[in-house]
């Protein structure tokens, strides 16, 4: 075995030394990086309200992840202020789930491209035209990261709208991820070796080790070590190493022995007890001088993590003072090792004195994924198989007269895929509740290290997006922790009082993983949708007219409010009166039941709309309000031509089959009213021209054979001051002139309905649009002269009439 070592050794040793060669360029310009993986999200349109999720996977030797987006996006960033929440585009970042912007606390004021220095745990950022950025591992963490695009947040985001409207944009992205060649490399440029700590599960005799460890622990230790025995630094040259955790540990120490010089100083006033060899332990990233999560001098005494956090830590260890040496040749050398402290199985907490429970996960059936409660192996369960008693948790040995320092752990896992749900917690009892709970994602909690907590109704956690409180009393807790990290989450329990009888009055709690919290307050529908990528499902409310927010919990419209909008909606189909009168009046009874089937189904689907009774399927009023409004505009029209009936119910099948197909497509898009409008001009000037080619085919005849030049001016004068006089007679101009200016005042009622003036303006286009039929009806003047019903006197032309019948001899 000590062959096959000093064999690993002598190849470390070569390798990183290569690897140094090549980065300071004395041998190779070349960057050591490859391709991981490279995106690209086809063209795709977001419009008001929309949001895209891009899962990303960053493996732990990832280098850096390049994101190039593009979008039709004009927004000046000085001005952002002046954008309204509810319509501004922004892209956010998330670490290990999706990001959720719509309580956002901080100003959007700066770049994308110049914020993402200090980008945190989520940033968000105003959408521009051009984002091209480059994020190595000294910025973000390798894991899943989250991007996400919006386009408006706020609580009207979730609500449910009768019609959509606003500025939409599209967007092209590309994301591609770089790593080391070399797992063994980090740094931009993949020129820093780093040298992993294997582990191995021995005896430990150490006595820095023994001061701060008691025996279970110690019995339960593991040693970790680099195969290279001495390192050996300059002033301010650092060595990287990397330590595995994949379990839950009590606390993991790093501690520096055999510290002394390469060489003998010429200074020989200090000695290598004077040097401080500082060491810098950073979660998932490599730590440096200015950033890291825990330091200290390793010459002075060992470095102790409390409950550290389940994944690979990375320790930066830099030789400091050594100026004072005098000697450009003197190195620092020195053995490095790591100490994994655990308590026996079941048992946890500073002196593995406290209980510690793997809860099994139990999967419900229903149509959204990912959904299950969880319960502690063979606990009992009550009435309800998602709660579970914890008074039977709890042990006697646990107290050790501690009182108030009291810990019950549980670890539940959200599985890969399911960041999108979130953890219900519940605690009840019939008397004062006397825990408090703390939760930390990959560790053990504690009063330090936590990511949520609640103690009580005035101490909590900091109100968040994710951290959402729905019961605080002294006998109920009810939060939600909203799209959590997939991986192991760890519950700490902490007993405030021990002396009352747990038989009389137990707690009972509950844990789950949910899709949408609250169940939308009973005012929406629960949806799920999947990332670009398809492997992240998440989960989101889409509430009802009166409701918004991410739990649809936000009352948008009062219930008076409610009430005024549906009256105004239903009641103002009552216009339709207006033109079913007076064409039942022309015994029009084509247009007459148009009009009143149209108004009566308007009515009975904004009766639906607005959640007061369905008397049908929802699409199926849908489309015969639409399809029957299309059918009344445009029978307005030809109701204005005189043609035969044939030719008339000719026109009115295919306009049926028409604004059935536009009814079924796409029935709200804002083009159907110039389309409707198009179409009905179109069937009158066919009728007008179908009618004028009959009246006068004479008048063809006598300017085709007519000589005169002078002559055939004179008869088409005459014939356009004929056509000019008989308009003149057939319609009321005056009620004419009424119906275009309703009917220009409902197309503006048209363009100016936004989400939030839906009922007002929609209301006004009834009336307006009944009344402009109305006025169209009234325009036409039946009293026609018998001589319009005439050929000219001067015509060509001769009808002749030939008896078919037979004679009789």
């Amino acid at each position: 075995m000590s062959f096959f070592n000093l064999i690993l050794t002598l190849l470390l040793l070569f390798s990183s030394s290569f690897f140094l060669f090549t980065a300071n360029g004395e041998s190779s310009s070349k960057v050591q990086t490859f391709i991981v993986s490279s995106f690209s999200y086809p063209e795709t349109t977001l419009r008001p309200f929309d949001l895209r999720y891009i899962r990303v996977d960053l493996p732990p030797w990832f280098s850096a992840m390049s994101i190039a987006l593009n979008s039709d996006v004009d927004l000046d960033v000085s001005r952002i202020e002046r954008v309204p929440m509810s319509t501004l585009p922004i892209i956010c970042f998330r670490d290990g789930s999706p990001p959720l912007p719509d309580a956002l606390n901080t100003s959007l004021k700066d770049s994308a491209i110049l914020g993402i220095n200090v980008l945190d745990v989520e940033q968000c950022f105003p959408m521009q035209k051009n984002i091209t950025m480059k994020l190595t591992n000294n910025q973000i963490s390798p894991g899943v990261w989250y991007i996400g695009l919006f386009n408006g947040i706020g609580p009207r985001r979730t609500q449910s709208k009768m019609i959509t409207r606003g500025p939409a944009y599209s967007f092209v992205a590309n994301i591609t991820v770089e790593a080391c060649t070399n797992s063994m490399m980090s740094g931009n440029f993949c020129n820093s070796p780093i040298y992993p700590f294997s582990c191995t599960t021995s005896d430990v005799n150490n006595n820095a080790l023994e001061a701060t460890a008691n025996k279970p622990m110690l019995e339960n230790s593991v040693t970790c070590k680099s195969i290279m025995e001495t390192f050996c630094a300059h002033e301010g040259v650092s060595n990287f190493f990397t330590l595995d955790i994949i379990n839950v540990a009590e606390e993991f120490t790093v501690m520096a022995s055999d510290v002394k010089f390469n060489v003998t100083p010429s200074n020989k006033m200090s000695g290598a007890n004077d040097v401080s060899l500082m060491c810098f332990v950073r979660h998932s990233t490599v730590p440096s001088v200015t950033s890291y999560d825990y330091s200290s001098d390793l010459n002075k005494g060992p470095l102790v993590i409390r409950s550290p956090l389940i994944g690979r830590w990375y320790i930066t260890i830099v030789p400091i003072n050594l100026k004072k040496m005098q000697d450009s040749n003197v190195r620092v050398c020195y053995s490095v090792e790591s100490h994994v402290l655990q308590c026996p199985i079941g048992k946890a907490g500073p002196n593995c004195t406290m209980d510690i429970y793997m809860l099994q996960t139990f999967v419900r059936r229903g149509p959204n994924p990912f959904e299950s409660y969880y319960l502690p192996v063979g606990a009992e369960a009550s009435h309800n198989p998602a709660n579970f008693p914890l008074e039977p948790l709890l042990s006697n040995t646990s107290y050790n007269g501690e009182t108030g320092n009291i810990w019950t752990y549980l670890l539940l896992d959200i599985p890969r895929g399911a960041a999108g749900g979130n953890i219900h917690v519940q605690l009840s009892s019939d008397v004062k509740i006397n825990y408090e709970v703390y939760a930390r994602f990959g560790g053990l909690p504690s009063l330090r290290s936590w990511d949520y907590y609640y103690a009580n109704k005035t101490s909590r956690s900091d109100p968040s997006m994710f951290f959402i409180v729905y019961d605080s009393s002294d006998y109920k807790i009810n939060f939600y922790i909203m799209y959590a990290r997939e991986g192991t989450w760890a519950f700490g329990l902490r007993h405030l009082n021990t002396s009352s009888d747990p038989s009389k009055a137990p707690t009972i709690m509950s844990l789950s993983l949910e899709r949408c919290p609250k169940r939308c307050s009973s005012h929406g529908d629960c949806k799920f949708s999947f990332d670009a990528s398809g492997l992240t499902s998440y989960s989101f409310c889409s509430c009802d007219r009166n409701h918004g927010g991410f739990d649809c919990s936000v009352e948008i419209v009062t219930h008076q409010g409610h009430i005024r909008q549906s009256l105004f909606l239903i009641i103002s189909n009552a216009a339709a009166i207006l033109p079913a009168y007076w064409a039942l009046r022309q015994k029009a009874l084509a247009e007459w039941v148009l009009f009143t089937s149209s108004g009566i189904a308007s009515g009975i689907y904004h009766t639906c709309d607005v959640g007061a009774w369905c008397a049908l399927n929802y699409s199926v009023l849908q489309f015969m309000d639409f399809w029957l409004s299309f059918m009344a505009g445009i029978s307005t029209f030809l109701y204005l031509a005189t043609i035969d009936e044939v030719l008339k119910r000719a026109i009115h099948t295919a306009v049926a089959i028409l604004t059935a197909l536009m009814a079924i497509t796409d029935a709200t898009r804002s083009s159907n009213v110039v389309l409707v409008i198009v179409i009905g001009a179109l069937g009158l000037l066919i009728g007008w021209v179908v009618e004028l080619s009959t009246k006068y085919r004479s008048l063809s005849f006598s300017v085709r054979f007519s000589l005169d030049f002078s002559h055939s001016l004179q008869v088409i004068k005459r014939w356009l001051c004929n056509l000019i006089a008989t308009l003149l007679r057939r319609y009321y101009w005056p009620f004419a002139l009424a119906g275009f200016s309703a009917l220009a005042m409902a197309i503006l009622c048209w363009t100016l309905e936004t989400s939030e003036t839906y009922w007002f303006w929609h209301s006004f286009w009834h009336i307006t649009i009944y009344t402009s039929s109305f006025f169209f009806i009234c325009s036409k003047a039946n009293n026609i002269l018998d001589s319009e019903n005439q050929l000219p006197a001067n015509g060509n032309y001769e009808l002749t009439h030939q008896d078919s019948l037979p004679r009789g001899g």
